[in-house]
Order: structure tokens, then sequence, then C-alpha cells
């Protein structure tokens, strides 16, 4: 996602990419990642941010990084746009409070396609009007999260051990991992007679740059901490 990202800034022509940071990565040529000619190399601190004056940085890393990361933006002054997920309730709060207390702001998105936020609420528009509801979403084998079993079922005998899957508020969630998927989501919706199913597919990572850029240039015009693309998208 990395490479994605600074890829989509340095083909925008109103943006300007002006460092990238990976401390694995440290010392490669942008280019030798696939991203045109910057005459960049890759960081090894968030250092180079401040050092090439940016303005807005980008994290897409693991929620361990990214909440130093975003401490390190609120400290700094540097608006983030935040791609990564697993920020509990707690966490947004106390992020809220220190970017109010900061010059810069910052967006918290679990999933930057536009085609996914809208999937979200075409879902959240339909639901009333259905009794019953499963979600299956599918992800790349790489993915390190799925959900858990949080609730109550009325299946009284498993077969298979996970096979209903887990649950959020009610609703039971499967998870699919597999090599060569990249990010899709299925809302099935069922009530007497009729089911309406909502799908969403992304079959690459740029999939999310546009959600990224509208992120990156909106950040500085949303005070504070704003959490989920829908905000932005005027949902």
């Amino acid at each position: 996602m990395g490479r994605t990202v600074c890829a989509a800034v340095a083909a925008e022509p109103s943006l300007e990419l002006v460092a990238a940071v990976d401390p694995y990565h440290a010392g490669i040529d942008l280019q030798q990642l696939g991203v045109a000619a910057t005459g960049l190399q890759v960081a090894g601190s968030a250092d180079a941010l401040t050092d090439a004056g940016a303005e807005v940085a980008v994290d897409f890393t693991v929620l361990d990084a990214a909440r130093g990361n975003l401490g390190w933006c609120a400290d700094h002054g540097i608006h983030a746009v935040v791609g990564t997920t697993g920020f509990t309730t707690d966490e947004f709060d106390q992020l809220r409070r220190r970017f109010e207390a900061s010059p810069a702001n910052a967006v918290i998105a679990p999933n930057f396609s536009i085609g996914a936020v809208l999937m979200m609420r075409f879902a959240e528009l339909a639901a009333p009007l259905f009794d019953t509801a499963e979600i299956i979403e599918l992800h790349h084998d790489e993915k390190i999260d799925a959900p858990s079993d949080w609730a109550t079922d009325p299946t009284q005998q498993t077969v298979v051990e996970g096979a209903r899957g887990g649950a959020a508020s009610g609703i039971r969630v499967h998870s699919v991992r597999l090599r060569g998927l990249v990010a899709h989501q299925e809302v099935l919706l069922g009530t007497t007679g009729q089911m309406l199913t909502i799908r969403h597919d992304s079959y690459d990572r740029s999939s999310f740059m546009p959600g990224v850029l509208l992120a990156v240039r909106s950040v500085a015009d949303r005070p504070g901490l704003t959490v989920g693309l829908d905000a932005l998208l005027g949902l």
C-alpha cells in the first residue's frame, strides 16, 4: 500500500511527494519500487517528513506502528491520513483529544475504497427493511485480523467448528482468506421470499487511491479527528 500511495501522489499534479519512510527499506530508490522517477530514496525515520517540509503524512502500517506515528504527527503538526485498522473506541477518543490540542488534523478510515463506503451506506439504508443479515468478507491471505465470535447463535449443532463464522452485534460474519484476493465484501439481507445481495470488489490496491487522495486534500480542512471516508463524501 505504501508503494501504491507513493505512486498515486507522485502522479497527481496537484500534490507533491516529498518523502517516503520505511525503516525496513531505508536507502532504496523509489524508482526501484516502481514509482516514477522522483529522485527520492526511502528514509528510515519520520524525521524525513519534517526535514522535507511535509504537510500530510499517509500511514498504511500495522496498529502498533500507527499508534506511534499518529502521536508523532500530532506532536510535529503534520496532518495524518491513516488506513491502518484495529483502533478501539477508547483509542479514537484519545486521538481525538490529542489532535484537538494539535495544529494538525487526522483522517482515519478503515476502507478508502469509495465503492466499499457506498456499499456500506446502501446496506445501512436497506437493513431496516429485512429480517436477517449476514456478511461475507474475503481478503488476501496475509491479512492478520478476522471477526471473532461475540454473540449467541441459534445453531444447536456445529458439524465443522467455525462454520457459522463470528458475530458482530448479532450479525454473522464469515471471513475468507485466499491468495490472489485483495478486498471483497458481500452483505446478504433476507426476508420472507426474497434476498438482497450488496457486494463490492477491489481487484487492485489502486482502487483505494481516489479515497486516499481525497483525504490528503481534505484533511487540512477537517479539524481534529475524522473517522471514516463517508464524512468526506457527504454521506
